[in-house]
C-alpha cells in the first residue's frame, strides 16, 4: 500500500513539473517577443493623428471610436471631435445632441453617451483631468480593462496590457492555443501573461506594437502574412502550418430579421424626422419615420393621411439593409411628397424632443443638426441628393 502511495506522489510531482515547464516555456516564450516585436514597430508603425500627441484624453477618444471601426474610417470623425470638443470638460459640458451628432455614422452611441458620463466624473473627481492611475481609469463609466490598458500604457507609460481582439489573434498563434478568446477568463489569462512581459521603459510602445501586428500582418479574415512577421520564427502555429485555424471563438448566433417600412416625407426642401424613444436600440436619436413590415403603397398613404399630412404624389425607393450586431433590419422605402404641413401651435423645439412625433427639418439642418442613424442612410441620401 506504501509503495502505491509513493508511486501516486511521483506520478503527481511528474505532472505538476511538467505544467511548471509548459509555463516556463510559455513565459519565456512571451519575454521572446519583446525586441524584435518593438524593433519592427520602430520602422513599420502607421502615422495615426491620435499617435502623434499621445494625450490621456486623445488615446481616450480615439480607442472607443476604434472599437469596431476601421482606422481609415475613424481618422475623420477623431479630428472633427476633438476639433469641437478639445478638452474633457468640453465634452462634459456639451449638449448630447452635439455629440451625438459628431458621432452620427461611427454606431454605437452609447459609447459616446458613457464618455460624457466619464468625462462629468473626470471633472468632478478629477479637474477634468484623467488619473495616471489603471484602477481609477478602469472605474470610469464605459471603459473596460482593454481601453483602461491602453490609456494606462499608451498616455501614461504605466505596464498595464492592453488585449484586444487583434492581441487575442496574435497571441493564440504564438503559442497555438486553441482556447475561445471570446471567454472572459481566456482574455484575463493572456493578460496575465502581457503584464509580465510588458517593458517597464516602453509600455505604450509594446501595447501598440502588439494591436499594430495584429492589424496590418497577423490579420484575421484570411491567411496572416507571415512572410513579413518579425514573429514568425517564435510562432508556433506559423511552424505547424496552423495559422489559418486560430483563434477560436464562438459561431455568432444567428441575428433577428425585422423587417421596416421607411418614409421619405417631403414638403419643398423639408422632410419629415421623429425621435426615437429614451430607451432601446438607437435610444434618443432621431429617424426617418418607419413602420413596421413591408407595407404596400395605400398602406403608407392611409400612415401619412394619420398623421395629418395630405399625400401629393408618392414613389417606391430602392430596398436597403442594414445590421446591427443582433439585428438585421432588410427595409423597403417610399418617398411621398406631400402638402406644406400646418404650423405647430407651439414650439417647434417642443416636438423635436417628443419620441414618436414627426416635425419636418431643411436639408442643412439634418446634415448639421440631428444624429440620425447609419441605419437610414440610403434614404436620408436620397433626401440630401433629390432635394
Amino acid at each position: 500500500m506504501k509503495k502505491d502511495l509513493n508511486v501516486d506522489c511521483n506520478t503527481k510531482k511528474e505532472e505538476q513539473q511538467k505544467k511548471s515547464d509548459v509555463t516556463a516555456v510559455g513565459d519565456s516564450q512571451l519575454a521572446a517577443i519583446v525586441q524584435p516585436l518593438l524593433s519592427w514597430y520602430d520602422t513599420h508603425a502607421r502615422v495615426l493623428p491620435w499617435r502623434e500627441h499621445p494625450a490621456p484624453y486623445r488615446v481616450w477618444v480615439s480607442e472607443i471610436m476604434l472599437q469596431q471601426t476601421r482606422v481609415e474610417a475613424v481618422k475623420p470623425y477623431f479630428e472633427r471631435f476633438m476639433t469641437a470638443l478639445p478638452t474633457i470638460r468640453d465634452l462634459a459640458e456639451a449638449p448630447e445632441d452635439v455629440i451625438l451628432k459628431l458621432w452620427e455614422g461611427l454606431g454605437y452611441y452609447n459609447r459616446v453617451r458613457n464618455m460624457q458620463k466619464a468625462a462629468r466624473k473626470l471633472v468632478a473627481e478629477y479637474d477634468g483631468q484623467m488619473p495616471a492611475d489603471f484602477d481609477a481609469i478602469l472605474a470610469l463609466p464605459g471603459i473596460g480593462s482593454y481601453t483602461a490598458g491602453a490609456i494606462a500604457s499608451i498616455a501614461f507609460g504605466l505596464p498595464y496590457p492592453a488585449v484586444d481582439g487583434n492581441v487575442l489573434r496574435v497571441l493564440s498563434r504564438i503559442e497555438k492555443s486553441y482556447d475561445d478568446i471570446l471567454k472572459q477568463s481566456v482574455k484575463r489569462h493572456f493578460e496575465q501573461e502581457i503584464k509580465a512581459v510588458i517593458p517597464t521603459d516602453r509600455a505604450g510602445d509594446f501595447s501598440q506594437s502588439l494591436i499594430e501586428l495584429g492589424a496590418i500582418v497577423c490579420v484575421p479574415n484570411g491567411a496572416p502574412k507571415c512572410g513579413e512577421c518579425p514573429l514568425a520564427a517564435l510562432c508556433q502555429a506559423h511552424r505547424d502550418g496552423v495559422e489559418t485555424e486560430l483563434p477560436k471563438k464562438t459561431p455568432p448566433k444567428s441575428r433577428r430579421i425585422e423587417d421596416k417600412t421607411v418614409l421619405v416625407l417631403v414638403s419643398d426642401n423639408q422632410a419629415a424626422l421623429r425621435k426615437r424613444p429614451a430607451k432601446g436600440l438607437l435610444a434618443g436619436l432621431y429617424e426617418l419615420p418607419n413602420l413596421e413590415g413591408h407595407l404596400n403603397s395605400e398602406q403608407v398613404l392611409d400612415y401619412v393621411k394619420a398623421e395629418g399630412l395630405s399625400a401629393i404624389r408618392i414613389q417606391e425607393l430602392p430596398a436597403a439593409k442594414h445590421i446591427f450586431s443582433h439585428i438585421e433590419w432588410h427595409m423597403a422605402g417610399y418617398v411621398v411628397k406631400v402638402e406644406e404641413p400646418e404650423q405647430q401651435e407651439n414650439d417647434a423645439s417642443d416636438s423635436h424632443d417628443s419620441p414618436g412625433k414627426l416635425f419636418f427639418v431643411e436639408k442643412q439642418q439634418m446634415e448639421e443638426t440631428y444624429s440620425i442613424p447609419a441605419a437610414f442612410a440610403a434614404y436620408t441620401e436620397y433626401f440630401k441628393h433629390r432635394y
